[in-house]
């Protein structure tokens, strides 16, 4: 089958791979959607509600997600570049909107926003992978907090350039990865330009561990094993996804240079680093005291983008620099 699969021409490809997710997507949408008939006899059951809410938010979030890298895919990599440097864009300044800053921070906001982004994207997109893998961590970081002490601001001067720094690791370091692995060049083994499928790839297997963790905590009726971090999370319902999302990722080794075994361990690292980074970024929000990053939306003008981007932020660095350090490319 995985040989049969292979020998595809591009454009088959791309046909089996649309039939596939978006015909997967519609059937699950409309059970949705006839679920919400069986509302009538449960209609004061509050816990079945707060499930029907989760589950649709899951699958919105999973449409946006598919349709969103598959325009960027179809479009090419400048598109692609420039989409991805957009939702970094609205994700940055989504977590900054939440995190308190003074005066003395607009040169350092300035500069993530309009300096280092644009920098960082320009550095994915000529491939200048060295530089890119260390621009932010090493010189960004040196110079937000001389940005902000030229300011002359000293309260609280560690925690608000602490907050900063950090945004820009999640929002504009991590989802810079994303673009760069289109441009990842495996030599022989890129076949007919198969790289292109890693972002499918990796945001397919991501969302489908943390889509079948959610539901089978759900299903299971498992207590959550860190409540005061996030309801939904289980160590065991975690693992199960963790299985699915890497026996997908061996499923659908076909699209990309991998071998099934090597599109299994790929995806392992990759479902490890989301659904691990989502759990994260729920602390992050428990300590600035919100539900979602989508509550005040119409400040931020992003609906809970960075919500929905957060498992991808913290899977793409670690998944580009994995596949870059094993296959030496």
């Amino acid at each position: 089958m995985d040989r049969f699969l292979r020998s595809l021409t591009p454009t088959q490809q791309v046909a089996a791979l649309f039939i596939l997710v978006f015909g997967l997507l519609v059937v699950i949408s409309v059970t949705a959607f006839l679920m919400t008939f069986r509302t009538q006899g449960r209609a004061r059951d509050p816990a079945w509600h707060e499930e029907l809410h989760d589950f649709r938010s899951l699958l919105g979030t999973s449409w946006v997600m598919v349709v969103t890298f598959w325009v960027a895919w179809a479009a090419g990599d400048t598109v692609a570049t420039v989409l991805f440097a957009l939702i970094a864009f609205l994700a940055l300044r989504e977590f900054i909107t939440l995190s308190p800053t003074r005066r003395a921070d607009h040169r350092s906001l300035v500069l993530a926003f309009f300096v280092v982004l644009p920098i960082q994207f320009w550095l994915a997109a000529t491939r200048h992978f060295d530089l890119f893998t260390v621009f932010i961590p090493v010189y960004v970081f040196l110079a937000l907090p001389l940005a902000s002490a030229l300011g002359g601001d000293t309260q609280r001067f560690l925690e608000r350039n602490a907050k900063l720094q950090w945004g820009i690791m999640v929002c504009v370091y991590g989802m810079s990865h994303v673009p760069a692995l289109l441009l990842l060049d495996f030599g022989p083994r890129n076949e007919a330009g198969k790289t292109a499928f890693l972002v499918f790839f990796l945001v397919f297997v991501v969302q489908t561990c943390m889509v079948v963790q959610h539901l089978l905590t759900r299903r299971l009726k498992r207590p959550p094993s860190i409540p005061e971090v996030s309801r939904s999370f289980n160590w065991f319902a975690w693992a199960l996804g963790m299985v699915v999302g890497s026996a997908l990722g061996g499923v659908l080794s076909f699209i990309t240079p991998f071998r099934p075994g090597q599109g299994m361990a790929m995806a392992f690292v990759a479902c490890a680093a989301g659904s691990l980074g989502h759990l994260v970024m729920k602390a992050l929000k428990r300590d600035r005291g919100v539900p979602a990053w989508g509550q005040r939306a119409s400040v931020t003008g992003a609906n809970g983008l960075l919500d929905r981007v957060d498992a991808l932020c913290f899977a793409a660095p670690i998944f580009f620099h994995s596949v870059r350090w094993y296959f030496g490319v």
